[in-house]
């Protein structure tokens, strides 16, 4: 019979648990939350992002300054949603942490933080993210977002019963791309024709990265028992990685033409897959540097989209003469 793994620093006093941070678990919830990796940040932002350069397109009467003030709220809203997904990630799988090489170092499988501290730590994330949420969303933004509010606690456990886990992470990292058009938007609705084919295709990209990224865990997950989509997909990984990424591009050139953007955007399409594919082409899944370096190229590819929606509103303002 397997030994039991013991919880760490499971044995904690009633006086503890209430006591002010030391400086090693402040340390630990800084590791907790992944601030010093902050691709999470990146592809939770970046839809969001693009969100608010569609309907500041769209719509004429929105000015350049409103654009980019509810850009730069977004942004602690969205540190604190990557922060508050990998600390319940890393409570959840604190015991499958410490089998994986990749993992088996971070705060809580290493003892830099008791399991009840980090509780309360996520306690009080949850806690200061609401309160954040309700004094800077629209009404609207808040409800669209909802509906994905469940899968925080559902997407740590699915590695435990199923190979398919970047589907709900990429519904509920890509939820901004309603949640910017609605809280942007003068009439305070959502083109749901228009931005679901994009959310859609923003979960497909999610899928890809996520593919890839997951063989650097392949061997120990085989292992261990754990599911993966690394184990699904093995050998065929950069085919079926490869199709996922044109559904995203071809997904989100739709969702554009229904905007009616323009040419600077399909050239920043056209941009961002050059970029995605030359990741996917380099990708060896027996390589665990190779994958990370593919994986590394997330943000670029997003940034690169995001520069061709922003330059395709400019430009359509300059040709049509609406100020900015």
């Amino acid at each position: 019979m397997a030994k039991p793994i013991d919880k760490p620093n499971s044995s904690v006093s009633p006086a503890a648990i209430f006591a002010l941070p030391t400086q090693n678990e402040l340390r630990a919830c800084w590791e907790l939350c992944r601030l010093h990796n902050n691709i999470g940040f990146w592809v939770v932002w970046l839809p969001t992002a693009w969100s608010i350069a569609m309907v500041y397109h769209a719509r004429p009467e929105i000015s350049a300054s409103a654009a980019l003030v509810r850009a730069a709220v977004y942004v602690p809203l969205c540190f604190g949603i990557k922060s508050l997904i990998m600390t319940i990630d890393d409570l959840l799988d604190w015991d499958v942490d410490r089998l994986v090489e990749r993992t088996k170092n971070r705060a809580i499988p290493r003892g830099a933080i008791s399991l009840i501290r980090a509780w309360l730590f996520f306690g009080f994330q949850v806690v200061s993210g609401v309160f954040l949420a309700r004094t800077t969303l629209s009404t609207t933004a808040l409800y669209a977002s909802m509906p994905v509010w469940p899968l925080y606690m559902i997407y740590p456990t699915c590695k435990r019963w199923t190979n398919l886990a970047p589907i709900p992470l990429g519904l509920m990292f890509k939820v901004g791309i309603f949640m910017g058009w609605s809280d942007l938007s003068t009439e305070g609705g959502i083109p749901w024709h228009v931005l679901v084919p994009i959310y859609f295709g923003a979960c497909l990209w999610t899928i890809t990265y996520e593919t890839v990224y997951q063989h650097q865990d392949r061997l120990d997950d085989i292992k261990i028992n754990l599911h993966s989509p690394a184990r699904l997909c093995g050998e065929n990984t950069v085919p079926i990685c490869t199709a996922t990424a044109i559904g995203f591009l071809g997904l989100l050139a739709y969702g554009g033409t229904l905007n009616n953007q323009g040419t600077p955007f399909y050239l920043g399409v056209a941009m961002a897959a050059v970029v995605l594919f030359r990741g996917l082409a380099a990708t060896d899944i027996n390589s665990p540097e190779k994958c990370k370096a593919m994986f590394l190229d997330t943000p670029l590819v997003g940034q690169i989209i995001l520069g061709g929606f922003v330059v395709d509103a400019v430009v359509y303002r300059l040709t049509e003469g609406i100020p900015f």
